[in-house]
């Protein structure tokens, strides 16, 4: 891949070139996506202002190409629906295999992400109006313009095999592997309707001035996805409280179009974009930028690990919510299981559910067994009662089974016992007789 770095000066003579008559008298480098573009401002000797843009690669110089056919797709239809106004190419030059692209700057100026909370719910408002007006684009402007469409679940399926292949490096903390899986295998995450995308949004494209947005640049990744992707850059926002607003305010700008998910799938493609980087930095073999990858994603690990990380999922960890309650607390025996990992114990509880009812049965069979066996006997509470009833010549008058029966009852039963002695000793006097 071919690498060109340009400085603001040289964007400068190139804008010359690529603007017939445009005489520079002052330049200065923006901030652009450095891995890929060179960017400048020029301020010509009639005061007007002009933002270049030139790739550094290939890969690069395609997506300024995708950029220009966007706008040129986009009709006036579009354009008088949108809250802020498009960026107009004035020029192009090309150098060898790249075209640097003149743009005619707009009014306002680029905000950093403190700019943006400080300014407040007005500007939250705007920046929730801006991106649903962005999402309401009809997609055939998308499609006249030959930009990729995909579909939830072709979007869900790309997230997958990407996981796949981040896993494959061997670099990734398996915790982060799986929460990014569980969220991607969660189809209720997935139900929504694709929509024009802007896929570049960020504090970086804005232009801002008295709390309102002037204009939003940067089309190069513009398609039919997932609207999430435009959420992504919210995440590195500490405030919450700002985020929250500016989908408050896209929720009411879309009316029943929103998707309710879609903070979810925004947090995850804000994690998932440092292994999509690794992988990137792997590619180009790059030894800094392969350990800078490692330490942010051991980091986001280690944060997760310790505060939990943002929701993912519709449902989180269905899973070891199943398996908890099942197992009982009161016994002893049990309680290492509920301690142990989830992942692993749910055989085992299910093995050791039996022989609860076994535990609770074994009294009664034991004293089953009992009452067949003479070796057993004195074990029994009730072997004394069971021997008086089957041997005549008991000397216990009664079991201690027999106490709770009424005084009218042992009256009865006393005589009968008393006086068996002597009925005896009758029959053994009559028969001497004879």
């Amino acid at each position: 891949m071919e690498l060109v770095k340009r400085t603001a000066m040289e964007l400068a003579a190139i804008a010359t070139a690529a603007v017939p008559g445009l005489t520079p008298v002052g330049f200065a480098a923006l901030s652009d996506d450095a891995e890929d573009f060179d960017s400048a401002l020029i301020v010509d000797a009639l005061k007007h202002r002009w933002r270049v843009r030139s790739p550094r690669h290939d890969e690069a110089s395609m997506r300024l190409e995708a950029e220009l056919s966007a706008l040129r797709a986009f009709s006036a239809k579009v354009r008088a629906s949108l809250p802020f106004a498009l960026p107009a190419v004035a020029g192009t030059v090309r150098q060898g295999p790249l075209r640097t692209f003149v743009y005619k700057d707009m009014p306002g100026h680029v905000p950093t992400l403190d700019e943006l909370v400080d300014e407040g719910s007005n500007l939250a408002k705007a920046l929730g109006q801006c991106m649903a007006s962005i999402h309401q684009i009809p997609d055939e402007s998308v499609e006249v313009a030959g930009l990729p469409t995909y579909s939830a679940d072709e979007i869900r399926q790309r997230k997958l095999n990407e996981l796949d292949t981040a896993a494959a490096t061997g670099k990734v903390p398996s915790r982060l592997l799986r929460r990014w899986e569980h969220a991607m295998e969660d189809v209720a995450l997935w139900r929504f309707n694709a929509a024009v995308v802007h896929g570049d949004f960020d504090e970086e494209q804005l232009q801002i001035s008295h709390s309102s947005i002037t204009t939003v640049k940067g089309w190069t990744d513009l398609h039919v996805g997932d609207p999430a992707d435009d959420f992504a850059w919210l995440s590195a926002i500490e405030d919450q409280s700002f985020s929250e607003r500016v989908f408050s305010a896209y929720v009411e700008a879309r009316g029943k179009s929103a998707d309710p998910h879609i903070m979810r799938r925004a947090a995850l493609a804000a994690e998932f974009a440092l292994a999509q980087w690794l992988v990137k930095s792997l590619d180009s073999k790059d030894a800094e930028r392969i350990a800078e990858a490692e330490e942010m994603l051991r980091e986001l690990d280690q944060n997760i690990a310790e505060y939990g990380g943002q929701p993912l999922s519709v449902v989180e960890a269905p899973r070891p919510l199943a398996t908890q309650p099942e197992a009982p607390a009161p016994q002893a025996a049990q309680k290492p299981v509920s301690l142990a990992a989830p992942s692993i114990n749910t055989e085992k509880v299910t093995a050791l559910a039996p022989e609860k009812p076994q535990s609770q049965s074994t009294p009664e069979k034991s004293a089953d067994h009992q009452e067949d066996s003479a070796d057993h006997q004195e074990d029994s509470a009730d072997q004394p009662a069971v021997a008086a009833k089957r041997e005549a010549d008991a000397e216990e008058p009664a079991s201690k089974d027999d106490e709770p029966k009424s005084d009218s009852t042992e009256s009865e039963a006393k005589p009968a016992t008393e006086t068996d002695p002597a009925a005896d000793k009758d029959q053994q006097a009559e028969e001497s007789t004879k």
